[in-house]
């Protein structure tokens, strides 16, 4: 099972949640976020990426895992993605807002394989009922893997879940990242819920001391009892 840690921005906290072994750790790119990445800090200083921070080695220490890096992005203009693909070093584009199955296509076509070879994309899909589902039929092809949310005023971050069993309408044969308010609690619900396309969880705001900071023994734990 995938697991994604989304809304990180303090060097030493993603380079510590990095080293729990999770699978990718998500940067918010967009202006209205309380989890907005402007900059990212270094003990260095200001720095454009951080991919000299995280894989630092002294000398003795065992090799420092690196998670992917994907970045957020909400009805963003595709020439803001590309430059951050190239200055952060992502490896996927999570797209969160109303993006067309054209602009996509177009992203990619963008960014592979002259900015990044095989950049992979993440449509993110808000949930409340099974009509939420049929929005996917479109990007079937075109996004490498979807994540499904709960609906609510804000994008993402809400803290909230959705009724997981709408998912059992979902017929799409692209894999897809469950999210929207999973918590430290949620290891057993986790583990009774069965779908042959999910790929994993996204992790947020139910495990952070503030906002883009988390809780690193908090998220150990969960890790552990969901993995066992």
């Amino acid at each position: 099972m995938i697991i994604k840690v989304c809304g990180l921005r303090e060097p030493d906290n993603i380079h510590a949640v990095e080293q729990l072994g999770v699978d990718m750790v998500g940067f918010i790119f967009w202006p209205e976020s309380p989890r907005y990445v402007h900059q990212i800090r270094s003990r260095a200083g200001i720095i454009p990426d951080y991919t000299s921070f995280s894989s630092e080695r002294k000398a003795g220490q065992a090799e420092q895992k690196r998670a992917q890096r994907v970045g957020v992005f909400v009805d963003d203009m595709p020439q803001n993605i590309v430059t951050r693909v190239y200055n952060y070093h992502l490896d996927w584009v999570q797209l969160h807002g109303q993006e067309s199955p054209v602009m996509i296509d177009n992203l990619r076509r963008t960014l592979d394989p002259d900015i990044h070879p095989g950049i992979r994309i993440i449509k993110a899909m808000s949930i409340s009922s099974p009509d939420d589902l049929k929005r996917c039929e479109a990007f079937e092809g075109l996004a490498d893997m979807f994540l499904f949310d709960t609906k609510s005023p804000s994008v993402g971050g809400s803290g909230k879940q959705f009724d997981w069993a709408i998912l059992e309408d979902y017929q799409g044969q692209t894999p897809f990242l469950l999210s929207g308010g999973i918590g430290p609690d949620d290891a057993d619900r986790i583990h009774s819920f069965s779908h042959p396309m999910l790929a994993g969880i996204d992790l947020n705001s139910r495990f952070e001391t503030q906002p883009g900071v988390k809780n690193v023994e908090l998220l150990r734990r969960f890790i552990d009892a969901v993995r066992r």
